[in-house]
């Protein structure tokens, strides 16, 4: 499970480091096996240790390619997602569309997700956190999950 938002750079070479409480559990995982895509919904880049792209790539075969609004998620999904390794420094590369996509400068943020990080741009962050939380003072939507949530 990925938790919490760790500030990170990325280089020249437009890598970024893994934190390092992280690696093991992806070597062990997906022997440092990742994919990186688009959201669908935000500014950010989503990525997934590959066990768990899998399942999302067993829901994408399940959607038709009929149906405009499920054709475009998987050709969102799938044209951009790109396999990353883990190096031995503990790197992986993104593209440069993937970084484009997201605004990525040289200041990142790496959010855990449960089974998926986030990769913001660390200013694109701060303002969504900023903005999300205002809007979650002035108002909740209490879906019917959230009705029982409670921590």
């Amino acid at each position: 499970m990925f938790r919490g938002a760790h500030a990170i750079n990325l280089d020249d070479k437009g890598r970024l480091a893994i934190p390092t409480k992280f690696r093991t559990l992806l070597q062990a995982d997906s022997e440092g096996q990742l994919i990186c895509t688009v959201d669908l919904k935000e500014n950010c880049l989503l990525l997934y240790p590959f066990s768990e792209w899998q399942e999302v790539e067993e829901k994408l075969y399940r959607l038709s390619d009929m149906v405009e609004a499920e054709k475009r998620v998987k050709r969102v999904l799938l044209g951009n997602a790109m396999e990353c390794q883990i190096d031995k420094n503990g790197r992986i590369l993104l593209s440069a569309p993937l970084r484009a996509h997201a605004n990525l400068n040289k200041k990142l943020m790496l959010v855990g997700q449960l089974n998926k990080f986030e990769i913001w741009d660390e200013d694109t962050w701060n303002e969504k956190m900023r903005i999300d939380i205002a809007q979650q003072q002035a108002e909740i939507e209490l879906t019917d999950k959230l009705k029982d949530f409670t921590f």
